[in-house]
């Protein structure tokens, strides 16, 4: 099996630093089928609003880009990858694979990801129920070999499982894991990664990035702090791998640098905390919570159809559609809150974008 590719340095000091990186849709037409225009558009509004990268061929992608009838998989990540090279952009930028599935097809998306030249794999372990934790492991060592992991711990009510401390300890050790996204929607599990991590030996070369929707800005606010062999070890969660961010994307960039200036300062102020709520209830508008997030995708697909970044909610499950209310919802952000849009600044560049 060949020696995985690694980060640059560049890249690797730019993860670490913290990074926006949104969770890639799939812009499709009213006969369901892939809109190139439109997904090379929100690629470029990626680009353009300063993102440190995107993940593509993850769930905001819809697994179901690896059904052989729509068989859009190598599609959608050839797509963004040559816009990310068109862009020449002269800052790191991290193209991200989502990689999912038994370990055979697990290693045939990380080849072929590695291939069309993307630099890191998110590696879900979402249903996987009959795999041991051992066996989870094997797989990310196998994986991690192709191409540099970036591991998820994905919450149980979309499709993940709860795993141990001693899970995540393993993991940490684990050679090529090279970040890890925090989603399981749950404070005691988000510790149990932070301190594995904290444990390992690797912790310098592991960057933490959030994924829990209900708990954005706190999670990058807060300074982990643990007694390893009786010395403080200290850890932040720096960064952003989230759907969430797959709109109002100039907005999230502008928050993550002011973040970055809060953390220097001694005491946060108490704003902070209703800035995490205002994010949050955002959040719940899109990703639909109120009905067991049924509607999570065609929330991002609304406020993007808005913009005119997509032309519909389509999604290739003809049965994914809003949620009753969920339009009013997001009506509701953009009046309660349009400080957090960016409407304006996709407003004056989607003609180039979709030029």
């Amino acid at each position: 099996m060949s020696k995985s590719r690694t980060l640059s340095p560049e890249q690797q000091r730019a993860l670490h630093e913290g990074l926006v990186i949104p969770a890639h849709p799939l812009a499709l037409d009213e006969q369901r089928r892939l809109d190139e225009r439109h997904q090379r558009a929100l690629t470029r509004y990626y680009m353009a609003s300063g993102a440190g990268g995107i993940a593509v061929g993850v769930h905001s992608t819809q697994f179901e880009i690896r059904d052989p009838k729509h068989n859009l998989y190598e599609k959608v990540l050839r797509l963004a990858a040559e816009e990310v090279d068109l862009a020449n952009l002269q800052r790191p930028f991290l193209r991200i694979a989502g990689i999912c599935g038994p370990t055979a097809q697990a290693l045939s998306e990380a080849e072929t990801a590695a291939a069309i030249g993307y630099d890191a794999g998110l590696l879900s372990m979402g249903g996987l129920v009959d795999q041991s934790e051992l066996q989870l492991l094997k797989r990310t060592e196998q994986i991690a070999e192709q191409i540099p992991v970036v591991g998820f711990y994905l919450q149980p009510s979309v499709g993940g499982k709860i795993f141990s401390y001693e899970f995540w300890r393993a993991f940490a050790d684990i050679p090529g894991v090279v970040a890890i996204k925090l989603a399981p929607f749950n404070r005691y599990q988000t510790i149990d990664v932070v301190r594995a991590v904290c444990e390992s030996e690797r912790r310098d070369e592991i960057a933490l990035y959030t994924g829990n929707d209900d708990n954005i800005v706190n999670d990058l606010l807060t300074l982990y702090r643990f007694q390893v062999r009786g010395q403080p070890v200290e850890k932040r969660i720096v960064g952003g791998l989230l759907g969430h961010w797959a709109v109002w994307t100039r907005k999230a960039v502008e928050l993550l640098e002011v973040i970055k200036q809060a953390r220097q300062q001694a005491q946060l102020p108490a704003d902070w905390l209703t800035r995490n709520i205002e994010v949050t209830e955002t959040n719940a508008a899109f990703f639909d919570p109120a009905h067991g997030f049924a509607g999570c995708i065609p929330g991002i697909h609304e406020v993007l159809r808005r913009q005119g970044l997509m032309q519909g909610t389509w999604c290739l499950n003809p049965h994914e559609t809003l949620s009753p209310g969920q339009r009013e919802e997001i009506d509701r952000m953009y009046r309660d809150y349009p400080h957090l849009n960016d409407d304006e600044f996709v407003k004056r560049n989607l003609a180039d974008w979709l030029s």
